[in-house]
């Protein structure tokens, strides 16, 4: 790896994070997480609700600065949101009042950009995510899939190095979450960002993911990182594919209270979800916004 490359990397260097439990009393959710992303590489973030992901992915945001450790985006300390590492939640968070274009628009706010190269930027990433004629729709036009579409093309209309992404297709249905998987797909392999992905759905990490980083809950920790050299576009009934899941639910099958969740109609392909690990939740202390 170049020197060069180096400093284009998403280097996560001992980061721990505790909140304040009401008596007082700190509750680890991370635990030392140790991780470099390579630019350009697409790295997934797999385990069961309250292992810590959502969390670590806030702190590469910049949405959560009280941490120990230390975040390197592209040789600079995380210490804020910026336009360089756009953000994808579950849910669109889109503007209501607002129309997908004036949605996308809004991200662009504070983009040196004139008014001119604002509008063709947001024409292009209309594009980009197969929304041409829908331009002028309101989100409650628009069906789950699409709202969703419109929330990536945000995240990546500033053309940031890294688009964050928090279990976008969580709340789809599994057709609507299939076909996206293989949308983002495309869009990585024409932008050539880096991108990372949390989930807790196996089949999705292995199936967009160049490498899968598992993690362990109480607290939050690395437990594994596993290469998938996998040709794209990838095959889930491949038996390379399903010898590669089967190895990652075997590691979260043996982790004490955590278990292989049965497929059901909501698991998209045949997909396998890890079942969730109880955990409290941190308190509200402040709201930011974030794309």
């Amino acid at each position: 790896m170049t020197s060069s490359t180096l400093s284009e990397s998403i280097d996560i260097l001992h980061v721990s994070k505790r909140y304040a439990q009401q008596d007082g009393t700190p509750l680890a959710v991370l635990d030392d997480i140790s991780l470099r992303v390579r630019p350009g590489e697409f790295v997934s973030v797999l385990g069961s609700s309250g292992c810590g992901k959502s969390t670590l992915l806030r702190l590469i945001a910049g949405l959560d600065t009280d941490y120990t450790g230390d975040i390197v985006v592209a040789g600079e300390k995380v210490r804020d949101t910026s336009l360089e590492r756009g953000i994808v939640f579950q849910d669109h968070r889109l503007f209501p009042w607002l129309t997908a274009s004036q949605n996308i628009l809004a991200a662009l706010r504070n983009a040196p950009l004139s008014a001119r190269e604002k509008r063709d930027a947001v024409a292009q990433h209309i594009a980009l995510v197969g929304l041409n004629g829908f331009e002028h729709a309101y989100p409650h036009q628009l069906s789950g899939g699409m709202a969703q579409r419109v929330a990536i093309a945000r995240g990546l209309v500033n053309r940031p190095r890294v688009l964050l992404l928090d279990e976008p297709f969580g709340a789809l249905d599994a057709l609507t979450r299939g076909r996206l998987q293989n949308e983002l797909q495309r869009i990585w392999e024409h932008e050539r960002i880096t991108m990372i992905l949390v989930t807790h759905d196996v089949d999705e990490a292995l199936y967009l993911g160049d490498r899968v980083v598992t993690m362990a809950p109480r607290p939050g920790r690395v437990k594994r990182i596993v290469d998938v050299a996998l040709p794209r576009p990838r095959e889930r009934n491949d038996p390379r594919f399903i010898r590669l899941r089967d190895e990652v639910l075997a590691d979260f099958a043996e982790h004490d209270g955590e278990h292989r969740a049965p497929p059901g109609d909501d698991t998209p392909h045949g997909g396998t979800r890890i079942q969730a690990a109880p955990v409290a939740s941190p308190p509200i202390t402040e709201w930011r916004l974030a794309w």
